[in-house]
C-alpha cells in the first residue's frame, strides 16, 4: 500500500466507558464544559490543574499528556489546546487536529475519543469544530511509502477516532464533507508522490479509477484524436517521449446542477526535463511533480463527487512528458494551436503554457463553462516574486478572484493576485507568428507574460490562472502533511465551490 490506512471516524452521544485514550479539546481562558468537568472530577482535578497555568492553552495544537488515576479504564488523557475562543477558526482547528495526529503517532496510539464542549463567543458549531479537527487528523495522518522491506510498524495500523457530540445528525453531515475533502487531498498527494516510472502518459488513465468509482465520467483522448482536434501544441510538448500525450476529460454532474459547468484544467506534465533546453540536475530532481496541477483537479473532482456536491464540474487534464530526443520540440518552431493561432516557440522548458493553450481552448469551446480555472506548476518567476508564502493568481473576473483569495485564507492555501494587463501582450509579439510563447527576457517577470499568453486561448470565458509552482512539494513535515506532495489547491477550490453553492 503506498499510503496509510484511512482513519475511521465514529460519532457517539456519550463518552464510552471503554475509551483507552481520551482527548479533551479545550479553549484558553475558559471554564471546563460539562463533559470535561465530569471527566476532571473522576481524575481528581487533574485536567483543571493542567489548564490553570499562565498561557497554558493559548498555543493552538499544544498537547498535554495526563496519566489517569487508578480505577479509570483510560490509559491516557490528552488536553488539546485550541487557543482563545475568539481566535478559533476552521484553519486553526484543522491544524490542531494535525498536531493531535502527530502527538498520537509519537505515543504509538491508534485510537482516541475526542470530547469538546461548545463555548460562548465561538462562531462555529460544535459539529464544525469536531469535523475540522478530524480533517486535520486525516491530513496529517497520510503517509506514502513504497518500501517493501520495512517492518510492519504500529504507525501503519488503522485508526479509530470517536467524536462525542449531542447532535450526531449534524456531525455526521459535516463528516461527509470532511471525509470527501480528505479523500481528494490524499488522492492528489498520492498521484504526485508516485515515481515517474509508475505515473506517466501511458499509465495515467489507470490511476483515474477512484474517479470512475465515485461516479465521475472519464474520457481519455489519445494522440490520434488530439491530432484531429488540432491540439498540436500539446502534441509538440510530448514529441520527444516514446509515450504519446493524452487528454483526460472528467465530468461530474450533481443533483439539480447548472447546465453550464465549472471547468478545471490541470497541467499534467508527468516529467519535465526541459526538453532540448534541458534543465540542470538540481532543477530536474523534483520534476515528477510537474503534474501537480492535474493531480489537484483530480483531487477536487473526487472531493466534490464523494460529498455529492450539487454542482456541474468538468476537469480537463493535459498529460505529457517533456523529454529530449531526435523528435523533441525545437526552439524557433512555429506551431498551429487548436485555436488556429500560430505560436513561435523559444525555450522548450516553458512547455506548460503550450499544453495549457490547447487544453484551455478545448475546454472553453466544448463545454462553454460558467467559469474556467487552470492550475499549473508553471513558472520559476512566481516563486521568486512571491516566495514560499503565496501562490500566484491571475484572473479576468474580479469577483471570482476575490472569492478564491478568501477561500484560500479559510483553508490555509494562500494566493496573491498578480497583474493580467494587456500591456504584457507587447512582449508576446512575433514577426513570424501570431504569438511568441514567452517574452524576450525570461528573467523579466515571466509569470505575468505566461498568464497573458494563456488568456489568448480562453475564448473570453471568465477565467482564473493559478500558478502553483513551488507549492507542489514540501521538503519537511508540516502541520497538515508530511514531506512530499501537498495537493495544494484542492482545499481552496473545494471551499470556493462550496461557498458559491451556499
Amino acid at each position: 500500500m503506498p499510503q496509510s490506512p484511512v482513519p475511521v471516524f465514529e460519532t457517539t452521544d456519550k463518552l464510552p466507558a471503554d475509551a483507552p485514550v481520551i482527548v479533551v479539546l479545550q479553549v484558553a481562558e475558559g471554564d471546563l464544559g460539562t463533559g470535561a468537568a465530569t471527566l476532571d472530577a473522576e481524575m481528581g482535578g487533574m485536567i483543571s490543574r493542567a489548564c490553570s497555568g499562565f498561557n497554558a492553552l493559548t498555543e493552538n495544537g499544544t498537547c498535554f499528556d495526563l496519566v489517569p488515576p487508578q480505577g479509570m479504564n483510560a490509559r491516557r488523557v490528552i488536553v488539546l489546546a485550541s487557543g482563545k475562543a475568539d481566535g478559533m477558526t476552521a484553519l486553526s482547528l484543522t491544524r490542531a487536529g494535525g498536531a493531535l495526529a502527530a502527538h498520537l503517532e509519537g505515543k504509538g496510539e491508534n485510537e482516541a475519543t475526542l470530547v469538546f464542549d461548545a463555548v460562548a463567543g465561538l462562531h462555529l458549531t460544535e459539529a464544525e469544530v469536531l469535523a475540522r479537527v478530524a480533517l486535520g487528523m486525516r491530513l496529517r495522518r497520510y503517509r506514502f511509502d513504497l518500501r517493501n522491506k520495512r517492518p510492519k510498524a504500529a504507525a501503519d495500523q488503522a485508526w479509530r477516532v470517536r467524536l462525542v457530540t449531542a447532535n450526531k445528525v449534524e456531525l455526521n453531515a459535516e463528516l461527509i464533507r470532511t471525509v470527501a475533502i480528505a479523500d481528494g487531498v490524499e488522492y492528489a498527494r498520492t498521484l504526485v508522490n508516485l515515481p515517474p516510472n509508475h505515473l506517466h502518459p501511458e499509465s495515467f488513465a489507470d490511476h483515474l479509477e477512484p474517479l470512475r468509482q465515485a461516479g465521475i465520467e472519464v474520457e481519455v483522448l489519445d494522440a490520434a484524436q488530439l491530432k484531429k482536434l488540432g491540439m498540436n501544441a500539446l502534441l509538440a510538448v510530448g514529441a520527444g517521449s516514446v509515450r504519446a500525450p493524452k487528454v483526460a476529460v472528467l465530468q461530474y454532474r450533481g443533483k439539480n446542477a447548472d447546465a453550464h459547468p465549472l471547468a478545471f484544467v490541470g497541467k499534467g506534465v508527468c516529467f519535465d526535463s526541459g526538453g532540448l533546453c534541458i534543465k540542470g540536475g538540481a532543477q530536474m530532481f523534483d520534476m515528477k511533480a510537474d503534474m501537480a496541477g492535474a493531480a489537484a483537479v483530480c483531487g477536487l473532482m473526487l472531493a466534490l463527487a464523494r460529498q455529492g456536491s450539487p454542482v456541474h464540474a468538468v476537469g480537463v487534464l493535459g498529460i505529457a512528458e517533456n523529454l529530449p530526443s531526435g523528435t523533441a520540440l525545437k526552439p524557433r518552431e512555429i506551431i498551429t494551436t487548436a485555436s488556429g493561432q500560430t505560436v513561435e516557440v523559444f525555450d522548450t522548458d516553458a512547455e506548460g503554457r503550450l499544453l495549457l493553450a490547447d487544453c484551455l481552448y478545448y475546454t472553453a469551446t466544448r463545454f462553454k463553462p460558467a467559469a474556467m480555472v487552470d492550475l499549473a506548476t508553471l513558472t520559476y518567476s512566481v516563486m521568486r516574486g512571491l516566495g514560499s508564502i503565496f501562490a500566484g493568481l491571475f484572473s479576468t473576473d474580479d469577483a471570482i478572484a476575490a472569492q478564491m483569495i478568501a477561500a484560500g485564507e479559510t483553508v490555509g492555501e494562500r494566493f496573491w493576485r498578480l497583474p493580467l494587463d494587456r500591456a504584457y501582450d507587447e512582449g508576446l509579439q512575433s514577426p513570424f507568428a501570431d504569438l511568441r510563447h514567452h517574452a524576450k527576457d525570461m528573467e523579466d517577470g515571466d509569470a505575468p507574460y505566461a498568464a497573458a499568453f494563456l488568456r489568448h486561448f480562453t475564448e473570453d470565458c471568465a477565467w482564473v490562472h493559478l500558478d502553483i509552482a513551488g507549492k507542489e512539494l514540501a521538503e519537511t513535515d508540516g502541520p497538515l502533511g508530511r514531506q512530499g506532495a501537498t495537493a495544494f489547491g484542492v482545499q481552496m477550490l473545494e471551499e470556493w465551490v462550496r461557498a458559491g453553492r451556499a
